[in-house]
């Protein structure tokens, strides 16, 4: 009896999916983002280009003639508006010290919470307190704390013998700034504190063991171990605190309003004044758009350096 192998048929190869080449996966893509960037163009870029175009028109509240467009006649005004100016460089000046002195005690703090200490997690947690608090709730927090008549400050100093009298800290020429820029470093010191916590327990503990068998003492370890693995997020976190104090409001209104005398008016609040306090909105415009060609610009040597980085 002869037995004949049963030959099994031949598969064809499976057809590729319709619609999912090159071209097909890039439309599917398309299809995934679009959910998440309408909303991104319709709340942000369409204000943002909106607030631009609003910069070259007369735009304002209350006047009869129908808004028209005058060129660069707001930004030429605008170049000669010293007090625009002098409020620019008062915004200059609060953000970079503002920003330089969360990196500084926060960079010291995340190293303190790094370490194996006793009630650890607490300590963190209160770190996170003035994070979790809203910019009116702190701003009024602190106008309390430095009142001249009631305020924590004022007794303080003055029970301690350094004062004789009290001290209106934010209504005086020449502490009004300084006080507020205190109460910007308290805010801003949680979150620039988590990101370096997080970018330091990244650092692998190995490279510390063996730089310390190698004789490198605590110093030596920081810049030859820490610091070169946490570069890339003092980067990151500088640059988001410049921007985010350059374009600072809330707090600093709640506090002082710009005053005395405009000493703490940052830009937002010269921009704020003009739109809705004199009603000149096409000029306010131009302040914005002023502001945000200098974050541009400072955005754009950013991610030039983390390129770099990248690069190398």
């Amino acid at each position: 009896m002869t037995m004949t192998a049963v030959r099994e048929p031949l598969k064809s190869p499976p057809r590729r999916a319709r619609g999912k080449g090159p071209l097909g996966l890039e439309r599917d893509a398309w299809f995934l983002v679009l959910p998440v960037l309408i909303p991104i163009l319709l709340l942000s870029v369409g204000p943002l280009v909106y607030g631009l175009l609003l910069g070259f028109t007369n735009a304002s509240f209350g006047r009869e003639s129908v808004t028209a467009v005058t060129g660069v006649d707001n930004f030429t005004d605008l170049a000669q508006d010293s007090l625009f100016w002098a409020s620019f460089r008062i915004g200059l000046v609060w953000a970079v010290v503002v920003t330089a002195l969360q990196f500084v005690l926060s960079l010291g703090l995340a190293l303190l919470l790094n370490q194996n200490l006793r009630l650890r997690w607490l300590a963190r947690t209160l770190a996170l307190v003035p994070w979790a608090m809203p910019e009116v709730v702190v701003g009024i927090m602190w106008r309390l704390v430095y009142h001249s008549d009631a305020g924590v400050l004022n007794h303080t100093l003055r029970d301690a013998g350094l004062l004789d009298d009290n001290v209106d800290w934010l209504a005086t020429f020449g502490m009004a700034l300084p006080a507020v820029i205190v109460v910007g470093v308290w805010a801003g010191m949680p979150q620039t504190t988590v990101t370096l916590l997080a970018g330091l327990q990244n650092v692998p503990k190995t490279l510390h063991e063996a730089a310390a068998i190698d004789g490198a003492g605590p110093l030596r370890r920081f810049w030859v171990v820490t610091w070169p693995s946490l570069r890339p997020v003092v980067t990151a976190i500088t640059a988001l605190n410049f921007i985010w104090n350059f374009n600072s409001f809330g707090l600093v209104y709640v506090l002082t309003q710009g005053g005395p005398g405009g000493e703490t008016r940052l830009p937002m609040l010269f921009a704020y004044e003009e739109a809705f306090k004199y009603g000149q909105f096409g000029y306010a415009a131009a302040m914005g758009s002023v502001m945000v060609a200098v974050i541009a610009i400072f955005l754009a040597v950013y991610l030039r350096s983390r390129l770099k980085e990248v690069d190398q």
